[in-house]
């Protein structure tokens, strides 16, 4: 542990923060969290070794994500309520503004949370929660989508140079929309089913692509002005989170597909349907296997110059959690001896990862230092009195 804790800024050790600063501070990055850790707990629970308890823990870990996520809304909340002003500025900053994608990403590890592991506690209203929980989650989607890259292309400096793989967040939400409603299908009527489907593969259009188009002007940027600073480094794993999600989309809507098609006449639709999700998936699978290779290799080189320790090291978590869940349903279709061996490496490396960024977010939470908007930066002293009357 005491190793661990190195790692973490010593001079913030012994700051605490009343909760007003907390709430000025509060943006919504900390919603990575939420996806980490339920990303997690849906992994270990499809971990494809059998190991006793890791149901119970996996169940654990969803509950108490939907406690943080509680808690984060609320916080975000009285952000708004209380220093309207400075909430708004989070629209021209060009990065914070990239983590609203966040929120809805948050929820969808909560909605397949239910289908999960609510129904065995809660019986069938798990699955009334959940389907009223996803379209929410669309709606923000959509907008986050939309919105976000609007602000991009009118209120926000952007350069070349100043490129990383944030810029995925608020696009990548759409199509984790679209793999949750996949999950969501099974449980409803025929009609329900065939209009959940249908959106989902729209909600997969809606992001993917963009997302690819991103990918390749990354690539661009880091040939040409190298890898991003340090405080950045983390940001080398979200590559996976499109590509994951993307792929995971296409196997799990290709899965219901067939049933879902042939009770519409057009089984032959979802025979297609089926193929496309398997080879697709196969695909953007071996695409990922690059990307990840690369974060390894970028990471490596971090860790030699020193990473410091920030809330974007939760981007080591929830792009390979999607990862991860994408091999496991590939094995699952497929049976292919690679998939299930590869899943189980990739689960336990992700379980430590999370132990680890926890570890440290923790810490930061308790000590203060985590807590801190860049898109107020050069407004602190004019706003010191707000926050000692707040």
């Amino acid at each position: 542990m005491a190793d661990i804790l190195e790692i973490f800024p010593r001079t913030a050790r012994r700051e605490r923060k009343p909760l007003a600063e907390i709430v000025r501070n509060f943006t919504p990055n900390w919603f990575t969290v939420t996806m980490g850790t339920g990303g997690v707990a849906l992994a270990l629970n499809q971990f494809p070794f059998a190991v006793a308890a890791l149901h119970a823990l996996a169940t654990g870990l969803w509950l108490a994500n939907i406690a943080l996520f509680a808690v984060f809304v609320g916080l975000y909340a009285a952000r708004w309520v209380i220093f309207p002003k400075e909430a708004r500025r989070i629209f021209a900053h060009p990065v914070m503004a990239m983590f609203f994608g966040a929120v809805p990403m948050g929820l969808a590890t909560i909605v397949n949370g239910f289908l999960t592991f609510g129904t065995p506690l809660i019986g069938g209203t798990a699955i009334s929660i959940a389907h009223a929980l996803w379209w929410v989650d669309v709606a923000m989607s959509l907008a986050c989508g939309l919105v976000i890259p609007y602000f991009m292309f009118t209120r926000q400096p952007h350069s070349l140079e100043k490129v990383t793989a944030v810029w995925l967040i608020p696009v990548v939400a759409a199509e984790v929309a679209a793999a949750s409603g996949a999950l969501l299908v099974p449980h409803l009527s025929t009609s329900e089913g065939f209009a959940v489907l249908m959106l989902g593969y729209v909600l997969w259009a809606y992001s993917v692509p963009l997302a690819m188009s991103f990918l390749v002007l990354l690539v661009l940027r880091l040939a040409l002005h190298k890898l991003p600073d340090r405080d950045m480094g983390a940001s080398a794993w979200l590559a996976l989170g499109p590509i994951g999600t993307g792929a995971l989309g296409l196997v799990l809507l290709g899965t219901d597909a067939p049933a879902v098609f042939a009770a519409q006449g057009l089984t032959g639709v979802g025979d297609v349907a089926f193929g496309l999700g398997v080879i697709g998936g196969t695909v953007l699978w071996g695409y990922g296997a690059w990307w990840l290779l690369l974060a390894v290799l970028k990471t490596v080189r971090y860790l030699r110059e020193g990473l410091p320790f920030n809330l974007g090291w939760w981007a080591f978590t929830f792009p390979l959690a999607v990862y991860s869940l994408a091999t496991l349903a590939l094995a699952h279709v497929t049976h292919f001896t690679l998939f299930t061996i590869e899943s189980g490496i990739l689960v336990t490396v992700l379980t430590m990862f999370w132990i680890v960024v926890t570890i440290g977010t923790a810490h930061g939470a308790w000590h203060g230092y985590l807590f801190v908007a860049p898109c107020l930066k050069g407004s602190n002293a004019a706003t010191r009195l707000e926050v000692k009357s707040a």
